[in-house]
């Protein structure tokens, strides 16, 4: 038997008709009825389930919506099925036992076939389904969750786009006061409000384009939870569709939805074995590292220096990054010899990157500095190997180039997307790469780096007729920005 997994259908908002939005859905098979589920058409296999083929349309042909293609977004991302010509094609499906919470774990990152990712976010949802709910961490300023599987095991970190700091169900009440009491003070004016989830996905993009490895598999997804910060109007609409469809089926049967809407937002694998790194900071002051660890230690450093300074992180203190550490493991040869058995092993895992790629570079109140770069290991030059590392990538504009449209493959996944706002923080991201350039291939210090004028690395705009401007052209200009923040230090 043939099988297809998805079916474009017009999902209606819970909200209002003006934010309807097209999901790729694996909905029931068509029925004379005005689409009344037939549920002895259908098979489930590994929890997904299956129709028949000729119950659902075919996807070896483009689906478009008006002038607008549908699919060309999912390349790359959820799971797959085989086409008539042996050839896979990747598409988002829908777990039935949460409804409708649409996958997306591979839209930040387009065409990697990464079945293990795909796999966590299923034992996520299966784990909810089981009433096993992501926790809320109540730390930071924003509604972030442990996410765990069936066995009750922390698996990854959600961030909701709608909890963000700037999100309208941020649940901190501390935010909620600060943004009533000081709205003029409230946010960071040189970034892009409710793209925190962006960040953090578009983060580890920059980590596996440069072969860093410093931050956790970062990805977008959707999810739904009981314990997840809705509105009191969104939570009985819910309620009370699932009674109307307890009590009156064919009524129900006619929902778009019966269960709360889907949140987005950014899925990051959950690291086990590590610290803070003002824990590991303070520790590695009383009892100093080898020689050969303090080197490993020191390249990994350089690595979250190269990540932080490209993408700009303002929120980049020693307590949202962190260290594993785990000492050498000996055995006594003689009275007083020993031999290693196994050596050292020290990692770095950069987290929290959900406040960078600004618009601008910080020009108001604040700095926002890197507090990595009052560390001693911030007065040390780039190694060797980090500049062989790095050099041949951020010195190919071509390279710069393929990383933009990958952010940009993400970034214009979001509803707000504003393509002008992108460009320019594509700016302040080529002004940080050519100072990093020079930065490394002068020997300077991590200390020195952030010392470097502040740049930006325009793209030329193409003006076409009287209307003003058009598109981007291939060529750049390079400019400085001269106006600093009122206080310096923080």
């Amino acid at each position: 038997m043939n099988t297809h997994v998805v079916q474009l259908v017009d999902v209606a908002s819970d909200v209002s008709a003006p934010e309807r939005e097209l999901e790729v859905l694996a909905v029931m098979s068509a029925s004379p009825k005005k689409g009344t589920p037939n549920k002895k058409e259908y098979t489930k296999v590994n929890g997904t389930t299956h129709f028949e083929d000729d119950q659902l349309i075919d996807l070896d042909t483009p689906i478009t919506s008006g002038n607008q293609s549908v699919l060309p977004f999912l390349e790359g991302s959820g799971e797959s099925y085989q086409n008539s010509d042996g050839g896979t094609r990747k598409l988002n499906t829908v777990s039935p036992e949460s409804k409708e919470s649409s996958i997306l774990p591979d839209i930040g990152f387009a065409g990697i076939d990464d079945p293990h990712f795909s796999t966590l976010v299923l034992e996520a949802e299966e784990a909810i389904d089981q009433g096993i709910y992501p926790e809320r961490i109540y730390q930071g300023s924003s509604g972030s969750y442990f996410v765990k599987n069936t066995s009750h095991k922390t698996i990854a970190v959600f961030k909701p786009k709608d909890e963000e700091p700037y999100g309208s169900l941020n649940p901190k009440w501390t935010k909620w006061l600060h943004r009533l009491c000081c709205p003029c003070f409230f946010g960071r004016n040189c970034l892009v409000p409710n793209q925190g989830y962006l960040s953090e996905a578009g983060a580890y993009i920059v980590d596996q384009k440069l072969r860093l490895g410093v931050v956790p598999k970062t990805r977008v997804v959707k999810l739904i939870s009981e314990t997840f910060h809705y509105s009191r109007i969104i939570r009985e609409k819910a309620h009370a569709k699932q009674a109307i469809y307890d009590k009156f089926p064919a009524i129900g049967r006619r929902f778009n939805r019966l269960t709360l809407p889907p949140k987005v937002g950014s899925f990051q694998l959950f690291v086990e074995g590590y610290k803070d790194a003002e824990y590991w900071i303070r520790k590695f002051e009383t009892e100093p590292l080898s020689d050969s660890v303090k080197e490993e230690f020191q390249q990994q450093f350089e690595r979250l220096v190269v990540l932080d300074y490209i993408i700009r992180n303002t929120d980049r203190g020693n307590d949202n990054w962190l260290i594993q550490y785990v000492k050498a493991e000996t055995e006594k040869t003689s009275e007083n010899d020993y031999r290693e058995v196994k050596p050292a092993v020290i990692r770095i895992a950069a987290i929290d990157n959900g406040l960078a790629f600004p618009f601008k570079h910080p020009d108001s109140w604040r700095t926002y500095p890197f507090y990595w770069a009052w560390l001693p290991y911030a007065k040390i030059p780039f190694s060797q190997a980090t500049r062989d590392a790095i050099l041949p990538f951020i010195s190919d504009m071509n390279c710069v180039q393929d990383l933009c449209d990958e952010l940009y493959r993400l970034f214009k996944t979001d509803k707000g997307f504003d393509g002008i706002l992108f460009e320019r923080q594509m700016s302040v991201l080529r002004g940080q790469i050519l100072n990093l350039n020079q930065a490394l291939k002068q020997g300077k210090t991590p200390e020195e780096l952030v010392q470097l004028p502040q740049m930006v690395v325009e793209r030329s705009k193409i003006q076409l007729g009287n209307d003003g401007f058009r598109s981007y052209g291939d060529s750049f200009t390079q400019r400085f920005q001269y106006k600093g923040p009122f206080f310096k230090w923080f």
